[in-house]
């Protein structure tokens, strides 16, 4: 679970009613149904005209995947990549056959599988990449929800301001009423920006971390079953694949290996 996306949604809450507690405003006065329903109601009814069925109700597994820290084992991931180039120069390709139900990564497994076959290197290539060019839509389709998500809420809660100036003004003889009615009216605008900048728009920001680091992942392996084919120095593979991380793992893959 990944603590800082709970924590930051709730701070923010927690600040924003803070906020409103030390401005000396009535947190009633704050609380109003309809507008939340506008906000939500509205924009997902929205949402719903934007986009298929299927990928709407499928929002809380897109929520999931911006909540959840995943660990894509990279370190794990080249250290298997070297031990197969390794034992590929010692034994050939056709040995590495026997290993492979040992690997957990299916994306792995699969180029593997095609080199221990023969195939031509740029089949593979072209291969491995449509795979993750496929996983790259799938993560665009959730990231896609959020983005247009965040710009549509805003745009409901301007329409709920609209509409609550506009049953004010046809009031307007009862002057009593205009500061509540006006501050009824911007209470929907404030739940769109809200929900917007608070929730959806770092959902999104989420979801694309996680479709970089996937995608990083991905371009390790391919690289690595590229240079087993072609037959690399093992140590020269390390080289490549830790190139793709940051200095702090390159000196830890490095110091594992016992290549530093």
């Amino acid at each position: 679970m990944d603590l800082g996306t709970i924590i930051g949604i709730a701070a923010g809450f927690v600040l924003i009613a803070m906020s409103i507690l030390t401005s000396g405003g009535a947190p009633g006065s704050y609380i109003n149904l309809p507008s939340a329903i506008m906000v939500l109601g509205g924009s997902f009814a929205a949402m719903l005209v934007a986009n298929p069925m299927s990928r709407m109700l499928g929002i809380m597994k897109y929520a999931r995947h911006a909540m959840r820290v995943p660990d894509w084992q990279e370190e794990k991931i080249i250290n298997e990549l070297v031990g197969f180039s390794e034992r590929a120069r010692r034994e050939g390709l056709l040995a590495l056959e026997d290993n492979m139900d040992q690997v957990e990564d299916e994306f792995m497994r699969k180029g593997l599988q095609l080199v221990v076959d023969g195939t031509d290197p740029d089949i593979i290539k072209t291969i491995l990449y449509n795979d993750l060019n496929q996983i790259q839509e799938r993560h665009e389709s959730g990231i896609k929800v959020f983005d247009d998500w965040g710009k549509i809420a805003p745009a409901f809660g301007m329409i709920g301001t609209l509409a609550g100036l506009i049953a004010m003004l046809a009031n307007l003889e009862d002057q009593s009423s205009i500061g509540a009615g006006m501050a009824l009216a911007l209470i929907t605008t404030m739940y769109g920006a809200i929900f917007a900048n608070l929730v959806l728009i770092p959902m999104k920001s989420k979801l694309q971390d996680r479709d970089q680091d996937e995608t990083r992942t991905k371009e390790i392996i391919i690289e690595g079953i590229l240079s087993i084919q072609s037959g690399d120095n093992p140590r020269i593979l390390l080289e490549k694949l830790v190139s793709f991380l940051p200095p702090r793992q390159r000196e830890v893959i490095r110091q594992e290996s016992g290549r530093d």
